[in-house]
């Protein structure tokens, strides 16, 4: 099936080129009086875009230098260079902190390989990682490492490009990761898998990158000392996906097979986030998994609907306030047309900087249905409850017996005359003398029982 949405290009950020300033620890490229110093245990592909001459140089007992046409290394011959006073040794800065699941290291970009321009449309922390329907992209004539370690069994995705050369089938990948420079580029537990299919479904894909969100949160938090931002608003929301809380509006829906992400994206961009109104608004959407619960109990399944996120540039008392309006509005729209757009109903959060804010708005139909499911299942609960007291025995219920008509009936039966001294033994049972016969008892006849509970002879000790 062919992409429901429009693909996403991530390219990854780092190198281990040798002209790159960054990845020596001096800070500036090896000149020709220095001595470079590979370290011998650590494992590294670095690519040469062009001719060096150098003092020396220490390689690494595991690695490779891709030489680009033209580039190779020759003996320095000890005369002046300009840009190269003051020779020393100059050591390659180590590579094997750069980790796939690090936000920081990805940016979004055309398929022509140049950053996508910014714009209202952001991302949750959890999809600045490659998805699983995403294009990644490894610069062309750059070389690189990083560390894939996952929580995933297999991380999957729609195509890799290394070298300017796309792996868009399973086999090609196949033969790359068979080549030499496969185990230098990647190392780690995870397993990178291309599939070369994009999302199938128009109302979109979840990322799937849920699994590694913990570690998409602590490699965020480390390259921004390790805590959030303190937020502009008491109660901050905590979106699906996103590592820290913010202050605006979220809103979940629900959605039929009719609804079109990509296309409702679009609409909202067009009809109201580009509104002056809304300058400084960003917004989030994607198809996401919120796992379901009962009496705050987490279950095993899990519910898809659609997430919004909306922030604004607002400060102080202001922050959220833009976003919550829009989220308004958004709402609004979706009860005007949300039959027509795939829309059955919609969730609202507000959290901003006022302190008058901090509220939940629902659909009128949504917030009704959920109404009635709640005091259904409140109810059945309860009766349950009481049944399995009763049963277990903790719990004595007044036996009521209501008259009935044909009790009136009957004659009250008249007590026993206070001369009878017999009585009822249910567990002994005897027929007076002639009973059998059917002889009529005369009245003044007294009849003893034998008590098989009660011994005679034990009153005369």
């Amino acid at each position: 099936l062919p992409a429901a949405t429009t693909a996403v290009y991530k390219q990854w950020i780092p190198n281990t080129n040798f002209e790159t300033a960054s990845n020596w620890d001096k800070g500036r490229v090896p000149c020709a009086s220095d001595v470079v110093h590979f370290e011998k245990d650590k494992v590294v592909s670095v690519f040469v875009r062009s001719p060096h001459a150098l003092t020396d140089m220490y390689l690494p007992l595991n690695g490779e230098l891709v030489l680009a046409a033209g580039a190779g290394f020759v003996a320095f011959d000890g005369s002046w260079d300009p840009g190269c006073d003051s020779g020393g040794t100059v050591r390659f800065a180590d590579a094997e902190h750069h980790a796939w699941f690090d936000p920081t290291l990805w940016q979004d970009v055309l398929p022509s390989g140049e950053p996508r321009p910014s714009g209202p449309i952001f991302s949750v922390d959890e999809e600045r990682v490659p998805c699983r329907y995403d294009d990644v992209v490894f610069q062309p004539e750059t070389s690189f490492r990083v560390n894939i370690d996952s929580s995933q069994p297999v991380i999957h995705l729609r195509s890799i490009s290394v070298m300017g050369q796309e792996l868009n089938t399973p086999a090609s990948w196949a033969g790359y990761l068979g080549g030499p420079s496969a185990p230098l580029q990647f190392h780690g537990n995870g397993t990178l898998q291309v599939t070369g299919t994009g999302c199938p479904d128009k109302s979109g894909c979840a990322c799937g990158n849920a699994l590694d969100g913990p570690r998409i949160c602590a490699a965020l938090l480390r390259a921004s000392g390790r805590q959030c931002p303190e937020p502009a608003c008491q109660s901050p929301l905590q979106p699906l996906g996103h590592c820290c809380g913010v202050c605006g509006a979220t809103i979940n829906l629900d959605f039929t097979p009719d609804f079109d992400l990509q296309k409702y994206q679009d609409r909202l961009v067009q009809e109201l986030l580009s509104q002056p109104k809304y300058a400084g608004v960003q917004m989030a959407i994607s198809k996401v998994h919120k796992a379901q619960t009962f009496l705050g109990i987490l279950s095993r399944s899990s519910t898809p609907l659609i997430q919004i996120v909306l922030i604004d540039d607002r400060a102080g008392v202001q922050a959220g306030t833009a976003a919550e309006q829009l989220a308004a509005d958004i709402m609004e729209n979706a009860a005007q047309h949300g039959e027509a757009l795939g829309i059955s109903s919609g969730k609202m959060e507000v959290a901003t900087g006022s302190t008058a804010s901090g509220h939940v708005g629902s659909h009128p139909v949504s917030r009704i249905t959920a109404g009635t499911v709640m005091g259904l299942l409140f109810s059945l609960l309860f009766l349950g409850g009481i049944l399995f007291l009763y049963r277990k025995g903790k719990l004595r219920l007044p036996a009521l017996r209501l008259p009935q008509p044909w009790d009136r009936l009957e004659d009250p039966v008249s007590p026993a005359p206070a001369s009878d001294k017999g009585f009822d033994n249910p567990m002994f049972s005897v027929e007076p003398p002639g009973a059998a016969l059917g002889e009529e008892t005369p009245k003044d006849l007294q009849v003893f029982y034998l008590n098989p509970l009660y011994d005679a002879s034990e009153t005369e000790t």
